[in-house]
């Protein structure tokens, strides 16, 4: 089979690998989705982010649904022909954090598409992918574009857990990328009255309106303009920190009501956190690192309709044209979420 394979910064492939065999426990998908995430571009534009770098060509990928074609022996619940969501995540299941129920924090993940281990983790941008049985949803019902939005989606949902109750509640969310717009749409079903977005794309912001936005602002334009949210010590109870940079929490905190609480999503590298405006306005500040139980709670939410991630592709490609994808996504004045078509 072929898969999209990267070897350095700027440096994209589509290689041959072997298809792997087939255990008890796992299932065979061929793989009819794929979305580029910012960790892919991370890769793609910089060889790598933190202190994750590249030190052997590994294929990318970690958004992605397929159909079944084959069924290991111990596995229930699935069919061939069934289209899957696969979660990226492969937990042991034996260390002290799997067993406490905090599978995100394993000390053994192998999470597709990661240079964090060496060796890396290879990812699911490839034509046929063998998966443990735990890590499919069946998502029939779901086209294979939203089947493979689980993923992203399921990020934001772990993130309003973390969160807690948004019900009524003013919200701030900075940076209307894909986790961004997501977020959107998750505390608005969620019952968030006010949802005010910031960003730098007017494009961007454009469609965090349509989601249901009742406030968007360039930041841009006028840095200075979430001042008038700061009256009476801050208008928010909660700020979602979609898009990894510090100076949208440095610009927001001063908006953030005394006990609110900030969800820091983004990543991209270390950031400045203003301890003394936390400290003084006792804002409790959370960490959300990916998902697990959240998986499968995606499918529901697309499958009930109270969530709709449709509006976000913005483009579909052949992944034999993974450069032309890859270059389309890194520009936000043109691209939301691009999806590779296998």
């Amino acid at each position: 089979m072929e898969a999209i394979y990267i070897h350095k910064e700027k440096d994209l492939r589509i290689d041959s690998v072997e298809i792997p065999s087939i255990n008890p426990d796992d299932i065979k998908v061929k793989i009819e989705r794929g979305g580029i995430c910012g960790s892919d571009l991370h890769y793609y534009n910089h060889g790598g982010f933190g202190t994750n770098r590249l030190k052997e060509p590994m294929i990318l990928g970690h958004e992605v649904s397929g159909t079944v074609t084959k069924i290991g022996s111990n596995v229930s619940g699935f069919k061939v022909g069934d289209l899957v969501a696969v979660s990226p995540s492969r937990p042991c299941q034996r260390c002290e954090f799997c067993l406490s129920g905090l599978a995100m924090q394993c000390l053994d993940m192998k999470f597709y598409g990661s240079a964090m281990p060496f060796p890396h983790i290879q990812g699911a941008f490839r034509e046929v992918l063998v998966a443990r049985s735990s890590q499919c949803v069946v998502a029939n019902g779901l086209s294979a574009s939203q089947a493979a939005m689980v993923e992203p989606l399921a990020v934001v949902l772990h993130a309003l857990k973390q969160a807690g109750s948004v019900y009524g509640k003013n919200v701030l969310v900075t940076g209307a990328g894909p986790i961004g717009l997501l977020t959107i749409l998750a505390v608005k079903s969620a019952g968030a009255s006010n949802i005010v977005v910031t960003d730098l794309s007017d494009k961007a912001l454009e469609v965090a309106r349509d989601l249901g936005a009742s406030e968007t602002i360039n930041v841009s334009k006028d840095e200075l303009v979430l001042r008038k949210f700061e009256s009476g010590k801050g208008l928010f109870e909660f700020m979602f920190e979609c898009s990894g940079s510090e100076e949208p929490l440095l610009g927001a905190i001063g908006a953030i009501k005394p006990r609110g609480t900030v969800v820091q999503l983004g990543m991209s590298g270390d950031m400045t956190v203003p301890m003394q405006f936390i400290t003084t306005k006792e804002i409790t500040l959370k960490g959300s690192f990916r998902f697990h139980e959240e998986f499968s709670l995606g499918v529901s939410c697309l499958l009930d309709g109270s969530i709709d991630v449709l509006p976000l592709l913005s483009h579909s490609i052949p992944f034999k044209n993974a450069i032309e994808a890859f270059d389309l996504a890194n520009d936000r004045t043109k691209a939301l979420k691009v999806q590779l078509v296998f």
